[in-house]
Order: C-alpha cells, then sequence, then structure tokens
C-alpha cells in the first residue's frame, strides 16, 4: 500500500487548508485515517472514516473545523482544515489499516500503513 500526502502549507490563523491522501495498491484496507503529529509530541488521531463510507469519528480538538472525505472512485481521502488555529500546525499524515474507527482509533499503533505526511503551518 502506497499513500502520498499533499496539499500542505502556511496559513493565517482563521484560513483554510484541504490536505488530500492518494491511495495506490492493496486498497480493500476498511479504514483510513488523519493523524497530527506537532514537534516533540505523539502522533495523535484527528479524523477516521470507514470504506464505504459511514459517520466519521473526529478528535475533539477539530470537531466542527476539520471534515474527512473519501473519493472512493479515485482512492483519494481528504481532510478539509477550516477556522484553522496556530495549535493545528503540525505535520499531518494519512493511514489506513483494518481496526476500525472505535475505542482507541487515534492511536499510532493501531494503524499499519503510512504516507510521508504534508507540513502544516498556522501563524
Amino acid at each position: 500500500v502506497q499513500l502520498v500526502e499533499s496539499g500542505g502549507g502556511s496559513v493565517q490563523a482563521g484560513g483554510s487548508l484541504r490536505l488530500s491522501c492518494a491511495v495506490a495498491g492493496y486498497t480493500s484496507i476498511n479504514y483510513m485515517g488523519w493523524f497530527q503529529q506537532a514537534p516533540g509530541k505523539e502522533r495523535e488521531g484527528v479524523a477516521c472514516i470507514p470504506r464505504p463510507y459511514d459517520s466519521a469519528y473526529y478528535a475533539d480538538s477539530v470537531k466542527g473545523r476539520f471534515t474527512i472525505s473519501l473519493d472512493s472512485a479515485k482512492n483519494t481521502l481528504y481532510l478539509q482544515m477550516n477556522s484553522l488555529k496556530p495549535e493545528d500546525s503540525a505535520m499531518y499524515y494519512c493511514a489506513t489499516g483494518p481496526y476500525g474507527c472505535g475505542a482507541g482509533w487515534y492511536a499510532s499503533s493501531r494503524w499499519p500503513y503510512w504516507g510521508q505526511g504534508t507540513q502544516v503551518t498556522v501563524s
């Protein structure tokens, strides 16, 4: 499985960015997620989505501001980030795996496949 993120950049507080994650290879894995990792901190889950689409799950810190979505025809995962705050600054990674969006989904150890990350800086 290959995951390639894009769409990161620098934006002012209150602005928006849309991250993309193109998936290639074995595409029958049923769950996808976005994670963030700030310098000196652990990688933590931001949003999780089953495929085919069902209810998405979000970290409390991004609820109402971020939206995860999946274009199955393009095998591409998105993260729409609105009302960005300086504390959202981090490297953002997409991940895929079989273990679901249930309890503990936000733990990076549950996810076996990762992209290389894309940097988001909010000032």
